[in-house]
């Protein structure tokens, strides 16, 4: 059951306390930058994680400028269409609420799910320049209440090790399918449902990159069901290799 901390209350709450019940994901961007684009990185990461856990969700955005340029790159980095919050009709009045917000900022009633600022000062050419994908990685290398320093060193492991993944998933992909140890399976989710810990769910994969006795058709299912939460695209490079 996924629990995520909430600001408003300061104490620990299920996301979704009535089953199968609409919940509403609201990420809020007063404006344009890495740090909102953090936030609406871990809203994808919230609804995908309450989609797992068989919760409906309705994600939707709350910005007034360059709202454009935001939902591009928000696009870019793996981010799933957000529906514009003006369009909210009353027959959602009821649903389950989070606010996903920049740690300082407010939100009215629900759930306050605060993310720590992303400081891109080292980082040349962020957010624009920066491969998405690494980016997107480098973000989830931190629990969403740590602020993140990018780095080039920072952005040059990140894009390595999401390099590595790909490949190492695609040589695996040639092998018979087996499926997630159990096991592995309940870390993982154990990890992404104890707020949202996705390097603890990084961690579980590195881990299984090496496990002995482990087939590597298991090892492609476990990051293929993890990249459901992480959104990096680990199979994209199945059939690249010759």
């Amino acid at each position: 059951m996924l629990r995520i901390y909430d600001a408003r209350t300061d104490e620990s709450v299920v996301a979704a306390p009535a089953r199968r019940a609409l919940t509403r994901v609201e990420a809020h961007a007063p404006g344009f930058g890495t740090t909102t684009l953090r936030v609406l990185l871990i809203a994808d990461v919230l609804a995908r994680a309450l989609e797992i856990g068989g919760t409906p969700v309705w994600a939707v955005l709350a910005a007034e400028e360059q709202v454009a340029e935001l939902r591009a790159s928000a696009a870019a980095l793996g981010v799933r269409p957000f529906e514009d919050r003006r369009d909210v009709g009353p027959e959602f009045a009821g649903a389950q609420l989070i606010h996903v917000v920049s740690r300082g900022d407010e939100a009215t009633g629900g759930i306050r799910l605060d993310v720590a600022p992303v400081d891109s000062a080292d980082a040349v050419g962020a957010p624009g320049d920066i491969d998405p994908a690494t980016l997107r990685l480098a973000l989830l290398a931190h629990l969403r209440s740590e602020p993140v320093h990018l780095t080039p060193d920072a952005l040059a492991d990140a894009g390595s090790a999401l390099a590595h993944w790909r490949r190492s998933v695609a040589v695996w992909a040639a092998q018979p399918s087996r499926p997630v140890p159990e096991g592995v399976r309940q870390e993982l989710r154990a990890a992404w449902e104890d707020d949202l810990n996705l390097p603890a769910v990084l961690d579980v994969l590195r881990r299984v990159e090496t496990l002995d006795g482990l087939p590597d058709g298991a090892r492609f299912e476990t990051y293929a069901y993890a990249d459901r939460i992480l959104g990096l695209e680990l199979t994209r490079e199945i059939g690249s290799l010759t």
